[in-house]
């Protein structure tokens, strides 16, 4: 359950703590006063977009913590390293510059892995919910949603995807025999020249290194004497090698007499035998560096073949032989691609056969749910005081796609003795949003989230319609827990837990604030939706009589 809301800086809120309770809660307010800015910082918290334009105008950054109580024990928590506890925090700080920063009880995580989080702890439905009605390509996902087709769906899509990818590799292979033979041409021609180079893994890298040595081996060389001139002496001086045999023996005879020239022997023996393996170190390097003109013209010419061999296939010698071997796989796909398209063929028919297969099992479990799905619907409906509205589930065969093999449309008569027609075609205002409620209150009986939101659902609806959608609230809110923007006094009157959402100006700037409602609040309140700015002792009691 959501139980905490936290807001900062977005648009009109500067600061706002919301405590929501179990059961049905409300928010109310004029037209503007900031409810929606309430419902966009939990879509934040969710993961969903975010704007800068949502930042408070002055303000470097918005932010929004939200606390969940009673959060059962989902694998997102082990499949993103995060140990699961029942209360859970989660902040999201949106930045002018771009930024988002986004945690679960103190841990970083993406955007991306917030919003898988915020699907399983919050559905929210809002006006273009019933929008969605109107478009029939989303009424199969309201379906398969209520016949929890997730796993079914799930084998189909690897079956089908299996069959998007042998046409895909028959389509490379289907070629005339003229861009066959060209092609044939150019892969052989491709493979002869990077072959006759012979390359070897990491030989261009060898090669520049060789090159350097080369091309600098004279200052190497005259470096390398100068410290060996150093180690070893000459014939005007000795070296530093010899110098510290003679100290060495100098302390090793005298530290006999005195026990703490014994430490000092040592290191100086450590020294001197450091100098003298330096000193032969150095005599190898000298003896083993040889060089030429011829040497360095050699390299150059094969650094100019590998250059060109590069510019066409690949920046590495590992990435050109790379492309060696793929166009030795392509030469030979094509050499044999008439077997080859035989082979996939035989594939493609299985594949095909098994996707079928799979999509007749999701068609029959689709239509089995539909008729589930329009008998409870028209329950919800009869419900919310639509008696005589039929409601069906239409499905078309078609060919394979993402979804399976079918297309799915709700029709609907609203009134007696009228043909069931297309939703966008009957339904008014009123009624679609109360279709939206219906459906919307079936599918979240088969789901396990455990708050809904529902953003001015009740747009359309007035009178006795209005009562029957607060009734069908207020019941889901004993299963769920229930956050509803309304402008319907119906709604308010029913609600466990009502706020107010309240705009006010004071030092040039805009403020909003949300206040958690007493009895004589709610009364006022109620008083206010129902008679508007003029609030009368008769509106009073109407909206007293409504609460009690």
């Amino acid at each position: 359950m959501l139980r905490l809301l936290h807001i900062e800086n977005i648009a009109v809120i500067e600061r706002a703590d919301i405590l929501f309770e179990d059961g049905f809660n409300v928010m109310t307010g004029e037209t503007g006063a900031g409810k929606s800015i309430v419902i966009d910082a939990i879509s934040a918290i969710l993961g969903e977009r975010a704007y800068r334009d949502m930042i408070r105008t002055g303000m470097d950054k918005a932010s929004v913590r939200a606390v969940f109580d009673r959060v059962p024990e989902l694998a997102w928590f082990a499949e993103n390293g995060i140990p699961y506890e029942e209360e859970i925090t989660v902040q999201r700080e949106i930045w002018l510059d771009g930024k988002n920063v986004c945690r679960v009880n103190g841990m970083p995580v993406s955007v991306g892995v917030l919003k898988k989080l915020g699907i399983q702890l919050i559905n929210i439905h809002g006006q273009h919910d019933s929008a969605a009605l109107f478009d029939e390509n989303y009424h199969l996902s309201f379906l398969d949603g209520y016949a929890c087709n997730e796993n079914s769906l799930a084998d189909y899509g690897k079956k089908y995807q299996t069959v998007q990818s042998l046409k895909r590799e028959i389509d490379r292979l289907a070629m005339d025999e003229g861009e066959k033979l060209r092609r044939m041409e150019t892969l052989k021609y491709q493979i002869d020249e990077i072959s006759r180079a012979d390359l070897k893994a990491g030989e261009d890298e060898a090669l520049e290194s060789r090159r350097k040595l080369v091309q600098n081996a004279e200052k190497l060389s005259d470096g390398l004497r100068d410290a060996a001139r150093g180690l070893d002496g000459d014939d005007d001086s000795e070296g530093a090698a010899a110098l510290l045999a003679q100290a060495e023996r100098a302390l090793g005879k005298i530290a006999r007499f005195d026990d703490s020239l014994a430490q000092l022997h040592e290191a100086v023996a450590d020294l001197m035998y450091q100098t003298q393996d330096a000193a032969e170190q150095l005599r190898d390097k000298i003896y083993t560096l040889s060089y030429s003109a011829e040497e360095l013209e050699q390299i150059e010419e094969r650094l100019d073949t590998i250059f060109r061999l590069r510019r066409k296939y690949g920046a590495t010698c590992e990435e050109i032989l790379s492309y060696l071997e793929r166009a030795k796989t392509e030469l030979n796909e094509i050499e044999f691609a008439d077997e080859r398209m035989e082979q996939l063929k035989v594939e493609l028919k299985r594949a095909e056969n098994a996707a079928w297969d799979a999509a007749k099992t999701l068609r029959a479990s689709r239509k089995q749910a539909a008729i589930g799905l329009t008998e409870r619907v028209l329950q919800e409906l009869s419900d919310l005081d639509m008696k005589k509205v039929q409601f069906s589930c239409e499905f078309t065969e078609t060919e394979l796609t993402h979804l399976g093999a079918d297309a799915v449309a709700f029709y609907m008569s609203a009134n007696l003795g009228e043909a069931l027609k297309p939703l966008n075609k009957v339904a008014s205002g009123g009624e679609l949003a109360r279709i939206m409620l219906a459906l919307k209150n079936v599918l979240a009986q088969r789901d396990r989230v455990p708050t809904l939101i529902f953003d001015e659902v009740d747009t359309g609806v007035s009178g006795r319609a209005a009562q029957h959608v607060a009734e069908k609230l207020k019941s889901v809110s004993k299963s769920k827990q229930v956050l509803c923007v309304t402008h319907l006094p119906q709604l308010a009157a029913l609600a466990d837990t009502h706020f107010l959402i309240e705009k006010s100006e004071h030092d040039g700037r805009t403020y909003t604030a949300v206040t958690p409602l007493d009895f004589d609040g709610r009364k006022h309140e109620l008083a206010r939706i129902i008679g508007g700015a003029n609030i009368t002792e008769t509106t009073l009691k109407s909206a007293a009589e409504m609460l009690r």
